[in-house]
């Protein structure tokens, strides 16, 4: 029996949309874009990747037809490579030889790389038109939610971007079953991160039910998935543009990109480089004094490798280069590092005031 849909609101005022989760919603995507009242007058643009396409993209594709909506579609490689400007200007070609307009949709059917291309091709085609995430992973559920889309740079990820919100966003459970072990596992980093920066009760819930999650329980799913949704709607519902508490949801994002960066966006899939980087930020928590026998980082460690996950830096990553990584971050202001340092499970606070000297250690410790 299938699980009941579940809905999640992420507050922006007369910006406001919903998220939906449940089994078999791709097939039903005529039925959310009625409810959205998108224009059946206009063509709409589906963006997918080469691995998806196979998978989603007919059923979408007739789902929309079969209810008299005009689908161009848009095919680009699997990976983080396809977050670049000529992917970018290549999405601007097609949507205009299909005729978009400013009553058109582009669709992000995918991953985490999908919806942030789309969504950038979204905020900047005609200056903007509507945009609707149909995420396909599981660490999606995170990337889909709040507005964050870009492209890479070659010398720093997210470099190039926009704030763009959704109208709505669809996750369908069900596609979940097409991912590869790996991905399910660097996807549920993500999942967990939202328990240790605001909510411990659901930390202690991920560590007992592991099983259930990595083996695709849709029930399990499903409550993991609303949860960490919740998590980032809240967030980002009292800071959509992170001048202030939306910084929390980078906890590990900081170590994380820049492994990404030095791994060259291929030797680490995401949610890994997140997971080492989550690693390293409790072990930060010890030098600030609040983890100080290391007991925390310990038992987010062994969380971490329960769920499969990697908590060790590559041997062969130089340390001078991570460190020169992370200073093309973002998050590098005014000549310092920002970090998100936990206090406690479930608690986290924002660091500016980080000794290079700490992080370097830190770095050279966690080298496997």
């Amino acid at each position: 029996m299938a699980t009941e849909m579940r809905q999640v609101t992420v507050d922006l005022g007369d910006r406001s949309y919903p998220i939906y989760i449940g089994e078999n919603l791709l097939v039903q995507a005529a039925e959310f874009f009625d409810r959205h009242r998108l224009s059946r007058n206009s063509p709409h643009m589906i963006v997918t990747d080469e691995r998806v396409a196979p998978l989603h993209l007919r059923k979408v594709a007739e789902a929309m037809r079969s209810s008299g909506y005009t689908v161009v579609e848009a095919v680009v490689p699997a990976g983080e490579s396809s977050k670049s400007l000529a992917r970018l200007e290549e999405l601007i070609g097609i949507a205009l030889d299909g005729r978009l307009d400013r009553s058109s949709a582009i669709i992000a059917l995918g991953g985490g790389v999908v919806g942030d291309l789309a969504g950038f091709a979204a905020a900047s085609y005609m200056r903007g038109v509507r945009f609707v995430q149909m995420p396909t992973t599981i660490l999606a559920h995170d990337s889909s939610v709040g507005g964050k889309v870009a492209v890479n740079h070659p010398k720093a990820k997210n470099m190039i971007g926009a704030f763009y919100q959704p109208d709505f966003v669809l996750f369908d459970l069900s596609a979940l079953g097409t991912l590869p072990p790996r991905e399910v596992r660097a996807g549920l980093a993500e999942v967990i991160k939202h328990g240790l920066i605001w909510d411990e009760r659901f930390v202690d819930w991920c560590e007992e039910h592991a099983d259930r999650l990595l083996s695709l329980d849709m029930d399990a799913l499903g409550h993991a998935l609303h949860t960490g949704c919740r998590v980032k709607a809240e967030v980002v519902s009292r800071d959509e543009r992170e001048n202030g508490l939306r910084a929390i949801l980078n906890l590990g994002h900081t170590v994380g990109h820049a492994l990404e960066a030095v791994a060259g966006y291929g030797e680490l899939v995401h949610g890994e480089a997140i997971s080492i980087g989550m690693a390293a930020a409790y072990r930060l928590s010890g030098r600030f004094g609040h983890d100080t026998e290391g007991q925390m980082a310990r038992r987010v460690e062994r969380l971490l490798r329960k769920f499969g996950l990697p908590v060790a830096i590559p041997r062969h990553f130089a340390a001078e280069d991570i460190m020169s990584a992370l200073k093309h971050d973002k998050k590098f202001r005014e000549g310092r590092m920002v970090f998100v340092v936990p206090t406690r499970i479930g608690k986290v606070e924002i660091r500016r005031d980080v000794p290079e000297q700490w992080v370097w250690d830190i770095i050279e410790e966690m080298k496997e």
